[in-house]
């Protein structure tokens, strides 16, 4: 079963500044993503808080699974260095 994907509007931005050949495998790691979801307990944030995350080289992809809606929603990409920094839940 296949998950839809959803972006948050900070997640595309951040996404522009990120260098083309860099963007080409983060979305192919995206599509992958949503085909075959890594299992949650390894890729679960530690803290009390719905993210995981997924490595692309240095870059990370953060996202929310919503099982019972089978969707995806990407909340924020970006360099290892800074991705986690202001990262606050908003339901």
């Amino acid at each position: 079963m296949e998950y839809s994907v959803e972006f948050r509007p900070a997640a595309l931005r951040s996404m522009k500044k990120i260098p083309k050949r860099v963007l080409v495998r983060i979305k192919k790691r995206i599509e992958k993503l949503a085909i075959l979801p890594p299992d949650p307990q390894i890729t679960k944030i530690k803290g009390n808080n719905p993210y995981h995350k997924v490595r692309c080289g240095d870059y990370r992809i953060l996202y929310e699974v919503h099982g019972n809606e089978l969707c995806i929603l990407i909340v924020k990409v970006g360099h290892r260095k800074d991705v986690y920094r202001n990262l606050t839940h908003s339901n």
